[in-house]
């Protein structure tokens, strides 16, 4: 391992469905600092011959490969790590050649196959197994999907590996399965922590084709391909991005929230133990796998994607000059449902706002500044949906929402956060995926003792920001966006 000063070099890739990163960490002992080796856009493209959106797998290892390389001429690394979004996967062969496509979750091949599921298995079954929340790009209606328009691909299929696992089985050549990306699946036991046989059947998949789920913070080998090269070790991270944010997420205790403010809002506590009873089902919260033997309960929340797509469609202002435009409209003058499921992908997402608000009689709005304000507005009112959620499921109250991720960085919405929750928030780190990667990468390493370790020096590495409430939510604007919820809610 690397001796320079006494110094520890990982390497943390942080792949999102929007770009990727290869962050260095360099751990003193005390501190960890963070530094940008390389960045890139994840490729996404669609197959001329399927019509499916699909990641180009070989295209994100270049990236990847470049980025280490990158990170190494700024420092000797010990180790490299990757983690991704969740639920998607790619299909190995007997000769650990892909299969098939790595079809992207937005993709609409799995329309109403939830309904289909549910209808061999009951919902409350399974929830009460996976105790995951029901989405239609959940890794159970993806595999179905393949298995009714694909089946070649599974015929030919030995080896299942989600995204995280796959980059890994590139820089390493070792075939695992990582917990906390499988929780993703839906098709993962609660109970045993391994893959349940009738879910698997109903995905239209034999046993076998994933490994028994290894722990975040395994080290899976050494990088391969590297004649005369120093070692470098491959550590499986929390695989999911949020999974390594939140095991380093500044939480004072469990009546704080995190909240994951990224292209997607991912909302939760942190518990040692699940929640599963039908409050929980009602709520559609997921129980996903964290580290350490702890639960992420969370709601999956649609989050910065539409604005992400709204700031495209308005020609790519900068980020800066979209907030200035939504701090100068009227506040709570249109508001969405942001996870409403037409927004997954749709075609123009300004015009879908447009539809959607008048379809619900709010006042469509026009330009730049009144549809980023509509995103925002909403955003803030469907936190504060789900932190009174997580308090009638907890039976407590909430304290503070610890908001991390790249949208903490957005301080108009941390504001109306804060203001819409009646609480105060905080706001960082911003890399806190990159961050929660290298810290598990350095557990690996024996170089960070506990998880509370790693939380510690993190604080004690990076500041944040503290928001208080100042301007109440008019109850009239609460009653609005609950009745625009409910009439586009399902129940399972």
């Amino acid at each position: 391992m690397s001796l320079e000063k006494g110094r520890t070099h990982v390497a943390a890739v942080d792949v999102g469905a929007g770009s990727g990163r290869v962050m260095l960490a360099t751990f003193d002992g005390e501190h960890i600092e963070l530094a940008e080796a390389h960045r890139f856009e994840t490729p996404l493209r669609t197959d001329p011959a399927t019509g499916y959106d699909c990641w180009d797998s070989e295209a994100i290892v270049r990236e990847i490969r470049v980025g280490i390389d990158r990170a190494e001429v700024m420092a000797p690394i010990d180790s490299v790590g990757c983690d991704t979004w969740g639920v998607d996967y790619v299909l190995l062969d007997e000769r650990l050649r892909q299969v098939g496509l790595s079809v992207a979750y937005r993709d609409d091949r799995t329309a109403g196959l939830i309904d289909e599921v549910t209808a061999i298995m009951p919902a409350a079954e399974i929830y009460r197994r996976t105790g995951i929340h029901f989405q239609p790009y959940n890794t159970l209606y993806q595999l179905r999907a393949t298995a009714r328009d694909q089946p070649g691909w599974l015929a030919s299929a030995r080896h299942l590996l989600f995204t995280p696992d796959y980059l890994h089985f590139r820089l390493s050549g070792v075939i695992a399965n990582e917990y906390s990306i499988s929780t993703t699946s839906q098709l993962l036991s609660l109970e045993t922590r391994d893959w349940d046989p009738e879910l698997l059947a109903l995905a239209g998949v034999r046993p076998g084709l994933m490994k028994k789920p290894v722990e975040p913070g395994t080290v899976l080998g050494p990088m391969t391909d590297r004649p005369g090269r120093r070692p470098v070790l491959v550590i499986a991270p929390g695989g999911h991005d949020t999974a390594s944010a939140v095991a380093v997420a500044p939480l004072g205790g469990p009546d704080e929230a995190f909240l994951s403010s990224g292209t997607w809002s991912l909302m939760g506590i942190e518990s040692q133990v699940p929640h599963v009873g039908d409050l929980a089902r009602g709520f559609n919260i997921g129980n996903e796998g964290g580290v350490c033997g702890r639960y992420r309960v969370l709601k999956n929340l649609m989050g910065l994607w539409l604005i992400q797509r709204v700031r495209k469609e308005f020609g790519d202002p900068s980020f800066g000059d979209l907030v200035s435009s939504a701090s100068a409209a009227p506040a709570w003058g249109s508001l969405i449902n942001p996870d409403d499921p037409r927004f997954l992908n749709p075609a123009s997402m300004t015009d879908t706002i447009r539809t959607l608000a008048a379809e619900h009689g709010e006042p469509v709005p026009e330009g730049l500044g009144a549809v980023a304000r509509t995103v925002f507005d909403s955003l803030a009112l469907d936190y504060a949906r789900v932190k009174d959620e997580l308090e009638a499921l907890t039976g407590r109250p909430l304290t503070h929402v610890r908001i991390i991720g790249g949208g903490s960085k957005n301080a108009l919405l941390n504001q109306l956060t804060a203001d819409a929750c009646e609480i105060p928030v905080s706001a960082g780190p911003v890399e806190t995926s990159a961050l929660g990667n290298a810290a598990l990468q350095l557990m690996g390493l024996r170089k960070i003792g506990s998880l509370d370790e790693a939380r510690s020096i993190v604080r004690g590495s990076f500041g944040v920001t503290e928001i208080a409430p100042v301007a109440p939510v008019p109850s009239a604007v609460r009653n609005r966006f609950r009745a625009i919820v409910q009439a586009t809610a399902t129940v399972r």
